[in-house]
């Protein structure tokens, strides 16, 4: 059974002058009530949505950056999604966990700090205490703050249909603003992210906005830095809001790998950064001056980095 708050059929309406479409909503209690609403709604080609925070779907119909589903699936109250353990050599994440609870977990501060540094950076309080991590990656935006740190960290992403499972490297994940390599009968169920040694490591993470908070990012990046005797040994560039997607700086990462950790190393891979990137203007900054600061804030974290790490 679905139980009373399976559907309810929410009226047309207006807000102002746009007009709030019809809509039916369902509220599953468990994975596979809302993997079997899923399969439904696909097998009747009918438009559908997954939330779990809820905190853009409304903002992105009314802009147009989607069309008004048929079907709401709010997999809120689905309590198995909900979950943020230590497993072995994995930091393992529900995709309804809030954004709140892992800005406050102490796993969080202490394995992967990296993350925590994104989160506290994220939108408001409210918007921390209501939104969720598999929603922040889900709406695809070029610009979500978890995503950079993600990318860093080598995470991978555990999605669920009626016909099972399958990983998703986070790096395959996006396609292209709002779009992910979901199937429309699929839904992110775990973030799975490897445990990385504290010793002679160090990451940061930076955001450039418009506002000193509560602001979309104009360019954010992510590092994470491995030293060996003072040489690379491992090195992880991940930028947003510079690309269609979040993309890895894969050829900045490749020239620093086995070099002595140097001011003139740092600088030589910022400058690759500012390549790699295909940023666009729009409201909030002209794709120069995203590519500019990508360089910038790129040899900002790097040695950041490097200074936690040859500390640490």
């Amino acid at each position: 059974m679905f139980g009373l708050n399976h559907l309810q059929h929410i009226q047309s309406s207006t807000l102002g002058s746009w007009a709030i479409p019809e809509i039916d909503y369902h509220r599953p209690l468990n994975v596979e009530q809302a993997l079997e609403l899923l399969s439904q709604f696909e097998r009747l080609n009918e438009k559908c949505a997954i939330v779990a925070g809820g905190t853009d779907l409304i903002l992105h119909i009314r802009q147009g950056k989607m069309p008004a589903p048929v079907h709401v699936i709010d997999i809120s109250a689905v309590d198995e999604l909900n979950y943020l353990v230590k497993d072995g050599t994995l930091i393992r994440i529900g995709a309804t966990t809030k954004l709140s609870e892992i800005e406050t977990s102490n796993l969080i501060g202490q394995d992967v700090p990296l993350l925590r540094q994104a989160v506290n950076q994220l939108g408001s309080l409210q918007i921390r205490s209501a939104g969720t991590i598999g929603g922040n990656l889900c709406n695809a935006s070029p610009a979500a703050d978890t995503a950079p740190a993600l990318l860093a960290l080598g995470t991978e992403l555990g999605v669920r249909s009626i016909n099972g499972e399958r990983t998703i490297p986070l790096t395959e994940f996006f396609l292209g603003p709002g779009r992910t390599a979901l199937q429309s009968d699929e839904i992110l169920a775990e973030i799975r992210i490897p445990m990385h040694e504290r010793s002679a490591t160090g990451s940061r993470f930076i955001k450039l906005g418009r506002r000193n908070s509560f602001t979309l990012s104009v360019v954010s990046v992510a590092t994470l830095v491995k030293l060996k005797k003072g040489i690379f040994d491992d090195i992880r560039i991940a930028v947003g809001s510079v690309a269609p997607t979040p993309i890895r700086a894969s050829k900045a990462e490749g020239c620093l790998v086995g070099r002595k950790a140097s001011i003139q190393a740092v600088e030589e891979a910022a400058k690759i950064v500012g390549s790699e990137v295909k940023p666009i203007s729009d409201v909030r900054a002209s794709a120069e001056y995203r590519k500019d600061m990508s360089s910038i804030l790129t040899k900002r974290a790097l040695t950041s980095s490097v200074a936690e790490a040859a500390d640490s």
